[in-house]
């Protein structure tokens, strides 16, 4: 299938919260890592989201270039083209912008996909775009969430904003670990206040709950899903709706190492995509170390002899960590429901 048109992509964020699951949001930084969560996607039978940090991107120009709209675009593109042959629809999207890289990756790229929507009559180059405001007070934050929604409408795009902090760190982005990890009630209703609930356009919001990026073992941080049943419940009081309504699509972010029982409950309550990073980057690396401990005296050329080309060819290793990593997707689309419910049948 082609990538996901804004029209698929709103049916693939409308049926999952309907249908209470949730799309894995693959992180990758190469060609390679790109083959494998389509490969996981398609194995599960499960639509899916692929996205693109800053970090990610700036790797994706290569270590002599390094511009991160650049590494975005040729990725996306690339996508594009190899998507076709997959029976599964998949969405691009950007992770994490802070204030500081807004002018210099988020911008730019929007500035692409309004070129090809409104003078080219084309899709967006992606499908969803995040700005990641923890770092800034929430007026300021919504404030350039407001601004970016409107530009973001214009090209057909789905806005992400994040509202409260994510511990740990991600692309060099740092959350400390506190109170700002649970997003109040009122801070969501003032996101509601400020940016509408999808009358002014479609955005994702990322509440914190205690999520943490990186690696950590069960237990060690406290996530309380019950946040985002108390922030939906009372946004939807606010705005006179039912109270099983769920007035916002809400990310899960930090997710690796969560419990399956905490990630089903955060579904309930309206979440409709989870990144998933950390947990992928170790399926991907791993059968990589395997294959070299294994062929240690292929892969290197020891004591003066000359290797085994097959052993270092990267293509040797390459295609087991595309299967390891796939093979993860696959876990975590199960995880979060989405396996088998394919818009493809």
């Amino acid at each position: 299938m082609p990538i996901a048109t804004p029209d698929v992509y709103a049916q693939m964020l409308d049926r999952a919260k309907t249908e209470v699951f949730a799309y894995p949001a693959i992180n990758v930084t190469s060609s390679e890592t790109l083959n494998a969560a389509l490969k996981g996607f398609a194995d599960a039978g499960s639509d899916g989201i692929v996205q693109v940090s800053t970090g990610g991107a700036d790797f994706l120009s290569g270590t002599r270039v390094k511009n991160m709209v650049l590494g975005a675009q040729a990725l996306a593109e690339f996508a594009h083209h190899v998507a076709k042959a997959y029976p599964i629809n998949i969405a691009l999207h950007t992770d994490h912008c802070p204030a500081d890289k807004l002018d210099t990756y988020l911008r730019p790229l929007l500035a692409i996909s309004k070129e090809r929507v409104l003078s080219e009559g084309r899709p967006p180059l992606f499908q969803s775009h995040m700005w990641d405001g923890s770092a800034v007070e929430l007026e300021e934050n919504l404030k350039i969430a407001d601004a970016l929604l409107i530009e973001c409408h214009q090209a057909e795009i789905v806005l992400e904003v994040e509202i409260g902090v994510v511990g740990g760190e991600e692309d060099g982005v740092v959350g400390a670990i506190d109170e700002k990890l649970y997003t109040t009630p009122a801070d969501m209703w003032r996101t509601a206040e400020v940016l509408g609930t999808g009358e002014r356009g479609r955005y994702m919001l990322a509440a914190t709950f205690g999520n943490v990026h990186g690696v950590y073992k069960p237990g060690n941080v406290k996530l309380r899903p019950s946040i985002l049943r108390d922030g939906q419940q009372y946004v939807a009081r606010q705005l006179g709706l039912p109270a099983d309504t769920k007035p916002f699509d809400l990310v899960f972010h930090g997710g690796s190492g969560s419990d399956p029982a905490e990630i089903r409950e955060a579904l309930d309550y309206g979440v409709v995509k989870m990144n998933v990073d950390t947990d992928t980057q170790y399926a991907f690396t791993r059968p990589i170390v395997d294959h070299i401990f294994k062929n240690y005296d292929g892969v290197l050329k020891v004591d003066g002899e000359v290797g085994v080309k097959k052993q270092y060819d990267p293509r040797s290793y390459g295609k087991a960590a595309e299967t390891g990593m796939a093979a993860r997707v696959v876990r975590a689309c199960e995880d979060l429901r989405s396996a088998g419910r394919s818009l493809t049948g």
